[in-house]
């Protein structure tokens, strides 16, 4: 049995814990951390459900179904994060999810893989539509702090207009982008369909034929994981200010650092699992795929969505949130350019990754 499935059984038993945490009123310290972990198992269960059904619907559909349902995890925490008025901490949880794909996801990978090939290579050319992509959605995220920061005074209504032309704009080039890996160069993006259950780092044409999931079923634990990940996300983020100010923790760290370790345990065990197997392709392409998921889908939805509901949402972030996330694009753009990886590089990456962190920590924002 493969790590990420033992995960996925050990750690449901925290789903009926952190209930009992929240309704027998244990505290405000325990139920965040037992719904954080019992969010990750059933991140887990929803990535995979998403994998499974795009086996049984084809590669097309399916690719479409993992750009789009990818990140849906984080996106469910930021939306109840949103509702509950956490705009701060939603903004944090943006650039740290960003930051976190493209540095701890990808240093991980490159390190433990490095490990046990010594050297690893991946399509630079995904890379590089990757990175440029990255960079225009670190860009669409900088320039309106920028603005805003470098003004005398920006009125409201101007910032929230800018907010949604950027936010616009970024959904139509993820839609873009789609069209480009799925119709016009899907040939760049065929890394194949990876059984993170067999030895081998990718099935052969037999072993994907015999594996025929059951469509309904798959359906039917997708539906229950969005469900239960939403009701977990309810009770993590209704005491997520109080625990982490009883802990000493500012918003900025609790939304750059400890949202996207649990919202994005199913990456960041899918992009490792599959670097051990020698297919730093599909490495590179989840690390790198979650951070262009988040940048140019999830932030704008909820820019929108903060519109309908009456959480203003706006895209102008803490400076330093933005030059942290300008720091892990150039950082893993130059890294990866080459198409090959090794353990130094990932190492490189986690360097920089807990610099930043611990940056993120003592910053009294």
């Amino acid at each position: 049995m493969s790590i990420k499935k033992i995960i996925s059984y050990v750690l449901l038993i925290f789903v009926p814990i952190s209930i009992a945490a929240e309704y027998l009123e244990w505290g405000s310290l325990a139920v965040f951390i037992t719904s954080a972990i019992a969010i990750v198992p059933l991140a887990i269960w929803l990535s995979t459900a998403t994998e499974e059904v795009a086996i049984v619907t084809g590669p097309s559909i399916g690719a479409l179904l993992n750009a789009v349902f990818g990140n849906a995890t984080e996106l469910i925490i930021a939306l109840a994060a949103l509702n509950a008025g956490l705009v701060d901490i939603v903004k944090a949880s943006i650039t740290g999810t960003i930051i976190s794909n493209l540095l701890l996801v990808m240093g991980l990978s490159m390190l433990l893989g490095g490990v046990r090939y010594k050297e690893q290579e991946f399509k630079p050319i995904v890379a590089r539509v990757n990175g440029s992509s990255m960079t225009l959605a670190a860009i669409a995220l900088i320039l309106p702090t920028t603005v805003i920061n470098t003004s005398n005074g920006v009125p409201l209504d101007a910032i929230r207009n800018l907010s949604l032309t950027v936010a616009t704009v970024l959904i139509v080039v993820y839609a873009l982008t789609l069209l480009f890996s799925l119709k016009t160069h899907s040939y760049l993006y065929e890394v194949g369909l990876v059984d993170l259950d067999s030895p081998n780092s990718v099935g052969s044409e037999a072993e994907s034929t015999a594996h025929k999931p059951n469509l309904w079923l798959w359906i039917g634990v997708l539906v229950i994981s969005t469900v239960a990940v939403a009701f977990e996300s309810e009770i993590f983020v209704g005491v997520v200010e109080e625990a982490t100010k009883g802990l000493g923790l500012t918003p900025l760290f609790t939304g750059v650092v400890l949202l996207p370790l649990v919202g994005g345990a199913a990456e960041y065990v899918t992009a490792v699992n599959v670097a051990l197997k020698n297919n730093m392709d599909l490495s590179v392409s989840v690390a790198m795929g979650s951070s262009l998921l988040v940048a140019l889908l999830v932030a704008p939805i909820l820019v929108l969505v903060g519109v309908v509901i009456g959480q203003p949402m706006d895209l102008n972030f803490n400076p330093f949130e933005v030059i942290a996330v300008a720091i892990a694009v150039t950082v893993a753009n130059l890294i990866s350019l080459d198409g090959r990886s090794n353990w130094l590089e990932g190492v490189l990456l986690l360097a920089t990754y807990i610099v930043l962190g611990a940056a993120f920590y003592f910053h009294p924002a």
